[in-house]
């Protein structure tokens, strides 16, 4: 069973929940956010990862899975940043919004409320659990 939770966000525009199951994994790069890199370097194969679409919808919308740990990202040319690979799990019953996630009390230390510009970030299993609760899972 695993011992990390994670969530990542992306544009729906630019890479969606839909594209990853289209492309049946991805190598999620681009990130250039030192706070984000330490997250990327901790994800662990099978951890789960919520699956959140930022700037249009605003809401996580799946559930994805680690599916290789941190490698260098062939995108950055400093060397400096990591990649991990996720393949996607399965789309929640209902999506969960910020705006629902904001409101509930539970949520009020979501990494990803209180840091809003990380695009990943840890999830407590308290946190992965009220979610999901929201989800109607």
């Amino acid at each position: 069973m695993s011992s990390s939770y994670w969530l990542v966000k992306s544009e729906p525009s630019t890479y969606s929940y839909a594209d990853l199951e289209r492309d049946g994994k991805t190598v999620w790069d681009g990130v250039r956010n030192f706070t984000a890199r330490g997250h990327l370097n901790e994800m662990k194969v099978g951890d789960p990862v919520f699956f959140y679409h930022s700037q249009d919808g605003k809401a996580v919308v799946a559930i994805a899975e680690v599916s290789r740990e941190a490698f260098p990202d062939a995108s950055d040319e400093t060397g400096r940043f990591v990649a991990v690979e996720l393949k996607p799990k399965r789309a929640l019953k209902s999506q969960v919004t910020l705006e629902a996630m904001k409101a509930n009390p539970a949520l009020a230390d979501l990494k990803m409320i209180r840091q809003g510009r990380l695009s990943v970030s840890p999830v407590t299993p308290d946190e992965w659990r009220a979610i999901l609760k929201m989800a109607g899972e």
